[in-house]
């Protein structure tokens, strides 16, 4: 190999190096202001003592992060960011599809850090009111509309029927943080098993499903009485 073969090799392996160190600068910077958020509020935590928490330069910092706010933002979204492979269900069994997002949202809410995120955004909510607009918008609200998607999809497919999607999608998602997150906020001890968190979503899905599932028995008795007249 010659020295203009080695070259981009060599520029491909920098690349990578300054890539991939990016990366551990980011996740270092989120954890740090994650801890920092907590223990000294919103108001209290400096973008200087987040750089020095997490061990990089304030330069390094402000290249990622150029504000505190667009630093929240991201710990927000990289905290409700759900992994890529993970299709939307296929309508046609809405009680599987039910008990899978239900599955990926409790899965979501029990996240390490993911309680101290709404601790932050509730004890800060009165002096930083946009904290709590951007935990709606950033971090619930995508993965609600992607329920809320499904279960228009499944009415449109037959198979439920209802009159407010954002009704029955709060509800259902309610049940579930209900469960597996809000006692949290109070009890530090709260620290269900995996079995009892599979158990509160599958009731979830359950509740839902026979509160606004379409009988396949009525389905076809109707389209019977259709025929007969």
């Amino acid at each position: 190999m010659d020295g203009n073969e080695r070259a981009p090799a060599a520029s491909s392996g920098a690349a990578r190096y300054h890539r991939d160190l990016a990366l551990r600068n980011r996740a270092a910077l989120l954890g740090a202001a994650r801890r920092l958020f907590l223990d000294l509020g919103y108001d209290g935590t400096s973008l200087a003592k987040v750089a020095a928490e997490a061990g990089v330069s304030r330069a390094t910092l402000f290249k990622q992060f150029p504000t505190k706010a667009e630093l929240f933002s991201a710990m927000v979204t990289t905290s409700w960011a759900t992994e890529d492979e993970q299709d939307p269900p296929v309508p046609g069994d809405p009680l599987a599809a039910l008990t899978t997002l239900g599955t990926r949202y409790a899965d979501l809410l029990t996240r390490p850090g993911m309680a101290d995120l709404f601790r932050i955004v509730i004890a800060e909510f009165p002096r930083f009111p946009e904290l709590g607009r951007t935990h709606f918008d950033l971090g619930k609200m995508p993965f609600f509309d992607s329920v809320r998607d499904h279960l228009l999809a499944e009415q449109h497919a037959g198979t439920l029927q209802f009159e407010d999607a954002d009704l029955v999608t709060t509800q259902f998602l309610g049940m579930i943080a209900n469960y597996v997150l809000w006692p949290r906020m109070l009890l530090l001890d709260w620290d269900p098993d995996a079995a009892s968190v599979a158990r509160a979503v599958e009731e979830a899905a359950l509740t839902v499903h026979a509160r606004h599932s379409v009988s396949p028995l009525g389905a076809r008795s109707g389209r019977g009485d259709a025929a007969g007249r």
